[in-house]
């Protein structure tokens, strides 16, 4: 009898000890748990996913270039060297800055994203350094056009080369190449890249200025036959207007002065205030002998653009 109640004491007495345990394994697993599911609602919250990596692939995919560059900006205040978070930024500031009206914000988009890809690229992936090359080179080509010298064209050649090298293709590589090579006064080399761009994609564009590039090198019969092509082809009234500049300039040149003089006046009864086809009349004058003419064409010139160089150059040599 003894014997029973001891083990039924001994019983009692484990009873007793599993149930704290069984108590405190209960409240940990439910606090693991209310711990993972918090973490879970966090992670697929609009808060936490407004500012994640995740968030900038969304947003890029809706072309929703400020939107991924405020994300960015956000994430690199908190990890300055997030390489995802520094490309997507270098690649929004150049769109944005490309859309923008204002050259100064254009050239704080540019600068902000030039700093971003460059940093980006010291430790990015082998993968991705050939559209960072791309990307860098058209920041550097937009940079150049809002400088008043050609203080980076040099700089949008060598990342677009280095982009073609590692096998990087785009359409407009090409043409951007020829503009930057233009902008150097490397006309030879302009050309060439014009001339390879023209098989990927033609456009009025290219043909004129392969066509400035032509007449450059004095290969006045080459230029004409780009102009023609502009002219007859393009649904663009400042592209002709500019091809008749060029072809009133040959005729110019080659003593077609009826030619030119239908030109000039061709492209002033379109636009009044071109100062270079005022210039180019004066010149007409100034073959034919009559200066009065001329000087007064240079002066309407200098009305519309006072620092016309030409014409600024002819009155300096005629007011000596």
């Amino acid at each position: 009898m003894m014997q029973k109640k001891a083990a039924v004491s001994n019983i009692v007495k484990r009873k007793s000890r599993l149930i704290p345990r069984l108590v405190i394994t209960v409240c940990f697993v439910l606090v693991i748990g209310v711990l993972s599911f918090s973490l879970y609602i966090f992670l697929n919250s609009p808060a936490h996913n407004a500012f994640s990596v995740r968030s900038l692939y969304k947003q890029w995919l809706k072309y929703d270039y400020q939107g991924v560059y405020n994300t960015s900006n956000r994430i690199l205040s908190v990890k300055p060297f997030n390489n995802t978070a520094l490309m997507f930024k270098g690649y929004s500031g150049f769109y944005l800055a490309v859309s923008q009206t204002d050259p100064t914000k254009a050239r704080d988009y540019l600068d902000e994203a030039i700093f971003s890809m460059r940093v980006a690229m010291q430790n990015s992936k082998q993968r991705m350094k050939p559209q960072l090359n791309y990307m860098l080179g058209k920041s550097y080509f937009y940079k150049n056009t809002l400088s008043s010298y050609y203080y980076y064209a040099d700089l949008a050649i060598k990342y677009l080369a280095a982009a073609q090298k590692e096998g990087y293709r785009a359409d407009d590589i090409s043409e951007y190449m020829g503009l930057s090579y233009a902008a150097l006064g490397m006309t030879m080399e302009s050309i060439s890249a014009f001339t390879e761009a023209l098989l990927v994609r033609e456009s009025d564009t290219l043909l004129l200025s392969i066509a400035e590039q032509y007449y450059k090198i004095g290969q006045a019969a080459a230029a004409e036959q780009y102009l023609y092509r502009v002219m007859t082809r393009s649904k663009d009234s400042d592209l002709i207007l500019r091809s008749r500049l060029l072809l009133g300039k040959i005729y110019t040149d080659e003593g077609k002065l009826n030619d030119a003089t239908t030109e000039f006046t061709t492209i002033l009864e379109k636009n009044e205030n071109s100062a270079d086809a005022c210039y180019g009349l004066g010149v007409i004058y100034e073959k034919e002998g009559d200066l009065i003419k001329a000087r007064a064409e240079w002066r309407k010139a200098l009305h519309i653009q006072v620092n016309h160089p030409d014409a600024l150059k002819k009155m300096a040599e005629y007011n000596k």
